[in-house]
């Protein structure tokens, strides 16, 4: 019996569905492209910084020492560096871009304060279960959402004011007596931007004007938490009440005293602290090599570094960078486990950190490492007893929008509640769309 020419056309659009349906379900089980042609397992991971960078670099070389270690394992870990050269925005955009195309690396880098905004979206892989005991306890802090762990630190971060003791020695300033054990406070702080100002001296550089990506949020939100105020409900998904709170209000308006007064303002260069010009200047500890490295020469008597002034409580900036497993469409985790193990190991945080002068993610690496009384130190004994993370908000981005405006517009408001509040329902708006 013949077959229609119809018949034939039928079974080759059954096998052409079938074979791509075969196809989606290997890449989907890790299948087609986790293995090399050598037999390798594939391990994808994702850096945010250049590769020639003194960060890249340090991933790199630890990258080529977990393929060694390997080999005969048959895993390989496969890196992409993407910096980012417009902001952190233009590498989290990245991010959510590849995961709609499907192609997500199995590791990635991200800013911790997007952790809630990740899971949410189902973009990380839940690692509760990779985290020793001993290792939870050794870091000093992990990137949590919801009692699940999604992201290990690759290091640590936290801020303070550097300060050119030249300049202090000249308007006759003495703040040897202000530590992170006994910091100064909100008024002493501008006691000393009143000093300065009266030797002619420019008091502080509060980055008021890195309002284009998360440098503002990050140094400024710790002021709110010291005045007393929090930002959201401890679900994250309500700021009326907290943003815009009364303790709240009164965070941001330190900060406006500071511009009111004349102590700071947005038009400060970006290198006038370092030449001089500037008494203090609020930053992280990526300034330390800054300063040893680019412009020793202008701090002839030397510079320090003091903790944020106290408040109503103690707060400090703290969160940064961090590995995470993504939910892509590799199910095994297995070879992805390994890595991330050793990327956050001791080995590799006293490595990455020795490139970068941040803060080892491990208690063990800092009490190995840093020096008593160093600018470093001032930084880890202030993550200890003071880190605050900045809000644990699926709305997180909406978040660090709205902070940017409200810090944009400080200097031209003369209702500052009604800044603040508007903001803050804009958020509240972000918030209860995302609620579930």
């Amino acid at each position: 019996m013949k077959r229609s020419t119809k018949f034939f056309i039928l079974i080759a659009v059954i096998a052409l569905v079938a074979a791509m349906l075969v196809c989606c379900l290997a890449a989907c089980n890790g299948t087609d492209d986790s293995v090399d042609e050598e037999g390798n397992t594939r391990v994808t991971i994702m850096f945010h910084v250049d590769a020639n960078s003194k960060e890249g670099q340090a991933y790199k070389k630890r990258i080529d020492a977990f393929n060694a270690a390997y080999k005969d394992q048959k895993i390989k870990a496969v890196p992409t560096f993407k910096a980012r050269s417009t902001g952190a925005s233009s590498y989290e955009t990245e991010l959510l871009n590849n995961q709609l195309e499907g192609t997500l690396a199995d590791i990635i880098t991200f800013d911790a304060p997007n952790c809630a905004s990740y899971v949410y979206s189902q973009l990380l892989y839940d690692i509760s279960d990779v985290i020793s005991a001993e290792d939870r306890a050794d870091f000093i802090t992990l990137n949590e959402y919801g009692g699940k762990t999604y992201g290990i630190p690759i290091q640590e971060s936290s801020a303070g004011f550097y300060y050119n003791k030249k300049l202090f020695a000249q308007a006759g300033i003495d703040v040897s007596n202000y530590t992170v054990d006994d910091p100064w406070t909100f008024d002493q702080f501008k006691a000393v931007c009143a000093q300065l100002k009266a030797s002619n001296i420019t008091p502080v550089d509060m980055r008021m004007d890195a309002t284009k990506d998360e440098t503002a949020p990050y140094l400024l939100y710790p002021f709110v938490y010291a005045a007393g105020g929090e930002y959201t409900s401890a679900d994250g998904f309500t700021a009326t009440g907290y943003m815009n709170g009364t303790k709240a209000i009164a965070g941001f308006q330190f900060l406006k005293d500071l511009l009111t007064e004349g102590y700071t303002s947005y038009a400060i260069g970006a290198t006038d602290f370092f030449t001089g010009k500037v008494g203090m200047y609020l930053s992280s500890g990526w300034t330390i090599p800054d300063i040893q490295n680019k412009y020793s020469e202008y701090f002839t008597e030397g510079w320090g570094l003091l903790p944020y002034p106290k408040g109503e409580a103690q707060a400090s900036a703290t969160g940064s960078w961090c590995f995470g497993i993504t939910n892509n469409h590799h199910k095994d985790k297995t070879a992805a486990i390994e890595l991330l193990k050793w990327m956050t190991s001791a080995d590799s945080a006293k490595a990455i950190t020795d490139a970068t002068g941040m803060v080892p993610s491990r208690k063990s690496v800092a009490a190995a490492t840093i020096a008593a009384g160093t600018p470093q130190d001032v930084l880890y004994q202030q993550l200890i007893k003071a880190g605050t993370p900045r809000p644990a908000t699926v709305a997180y981005p909406s978040f660090s929008s709205n902070f940017n405006q409200i810090i944009a517009g400080l200097k031209d408001t003369s209702d500052l509640a009604n800044l603040i509040g508007t903001k803050t329902n804009a958020l509240q708006s972000e918030m209860d769309k995302l609620k579930r």
